[in-house]
């Protein structure tokens, strides 16, 4: 057999092969771009926020981003952009409480003051559906 990897891919026999990986991120970047446009069709604008503040949609049981780097003193807001699903964000790591349930078009604000990696988890999906995030605060 002969295996040649190209730009993160493997072919093999002269059929590409996509790993598995690359089909999760595409999958992931497909889903929060239809987040975003979500985000955009309920607010009138973007989802770039203010300085300061970074913006995290929950939709089809997924953080979009689910993984973030903000510095301290940055302020994330989870919001809602799913039609009919309610959320939460549970900041366990950092001893808060859940938050309650977010419904559509509705979100839920946290500063983060220290540095440090702190996961973050919809209460009612994240066993069931793994819908999970992190954000790293860096200094």
């Amino acid at each position: 057999m002969y295996l040649k990897l190209f730009h993160g891919c493997a072919v093999l026999l002269g059929l590409l092969v996509v790993s598995p990986a690359l089909a999760k991120d595409d999958k992931t970047t497909a889903l929060c771009a239809k987040a975003e446009q979500r985000y955009e069709k309920m607010f009138g604008h973007p989802s770039v926020e203010a300085e300061g503040v970074t913006v995290v949609k929950m939709y089809k049981y997924r953080f979009c981003p689910e993984k973030l780097e903000v510095p301290v003193g940055t302020t994330v807001r989870w919001v809602n952009v799913d039609k009919r699903t309610s959320h939460t964000v549970h900041l366990n790591e950092a001893g808060e409480k859940e938050s309650d349930r977010l419904f559509p078009e509705e979100a839920f604000e946290f500063t983060f003051l220290s540095a440090g990696s702190q996961q973050y988890l919809c209460g009612p999906h994240w066993e069931t559906r793994q819908m999970i995030g992190m954000v790293t605060v860096t200094p």
